[in-house]
């Protein structure tokens, strides 16, 4: 399996003057995906922490060991994720994360078998502004794109990906008498909880506090070279919008964004989801959606 961390880095500017470092102006939007009762997204931020979490959702019919669902576990994440980085505001996003994943494991409160493969999970995107720099994390496929004065880099995590790629062609290969679509699915969904949070698979945040040491980290400027302009954190409901259904590139998604906010590229999103559904590699028609845009202006 190839390397994780794939970066794409589109055309450069100016580097931003050296001076006072500049404010972090955030806008964010979460929909749930249509005919859905409940979002298992979240966007949150907590002071200097922006962050976007991608529950898991639960195929019908299957298992999970827990009395809670995905919606409940993101929600206790990010609040756990913010109360661990307030008590250790040096610490990195790594170890807060971790932490926070262990508080969560005692917020299911004995009741549940945290140890099943199919336990909740999610996956996590957070920027931190930091004085002159900011810090990020991205854990399976909630992607970050960043725009600087050296062009636009997107970190992505694609383990999951891999995985799921490597599945179908499993499923491709199985005997002539195991055709039936259901069939394959099942097969498929149940060997890729097996890969969860393993060497040879995929990470996320789940039960076990490792999986936060596997994410992909980084930290950016915000003067100088290389000076952090614009970034956007997103769930792959949102991301399909240049993935799949490539409606624009990685630029032209943040100048909607930028133009548009977060809300309009959503509203792209269901546009595409309703007239071009043959483009969607995942088996949901329509999935939850969210958006954080983070712009670092010059002090007023």
């Amino acid at each position: 399996m190839g390397a994780p961390d794939r970066r794409y880095a589109i055309g450069s500017r100016p580097a931003r003057p050296a001076g006072e470092a500049p404010v972090m102006r955030v806008r964010s939007a979460s929909d749930p995906a249509p005919g859905r009762p409940e979002n298992e997204d979240v966007v949150f931020r907590i002071g200097p922490l922006v962050g976007v979490l991608d529950g898991a959702t639960v195929p019908e019919g299957f298992d999970t060991g827990c009395v809670h669902g995905p919606a409940w576990y993101v929600r206790h994440l990010a609040a756990r994720i913010g109360l661990a980085i307030a008590a250790r505001p040096a610490a990195t996003l790594m170890s807060s994360l971790a932490a926070a994943i262990l508080a969560v494991r005692a917020d299911h409160g004995g009741t549940c078998d945290l140890d099943h493969p199919g336990t909740p999970s999610s996956t996590v995107c957070l920027l931190r502004e930091s004085g002159d720099r900011v810090d990020y994390l991205v854990l399976c496929d909630s992607p970050l794109v960043l725009d600087t004065d050296r062009g636009i880099e997107v970190v992505t995590d694609d383990r999951l990906a891999d995985a799921v790629a490597d599945l179908r062609r499993s499923a491709a290969a199985l005997p002539d008498g195991e055709t039936d679509p259901a069939t394959r699915f099942r097969r498929a969904t149940t060997v890729q909880r097996t890969r969860m949070n393993r060497t040879h698979g995929y990470w996320a945040a789940a039960s076990d506090p490792d999986a936060a040491y596997h994410a992909l980290t980084g930290t950016l400027p915000l003067r100088g070279p290389g000076a952090l302009r614009r970034a956007a954190l997103l769930s792959d409901g949102a991301s399909c919008a240049v993935d799949q259904f490539g409606l624009f590139d990685w630029a032209g998604l943040l100048e909607v964004l930028t133009v548009a906010g977060p809300e309009g590229l959503i509203d792209r999103v269901r546009a595409a989801e309703r007239d071009h559904p043959e483009r969607l590699r995942r088996r949901k028609r329509t999935d939850d959606a969210s958006v954080v845009l983070c712009e670092f202006a010059p002090p007023a």
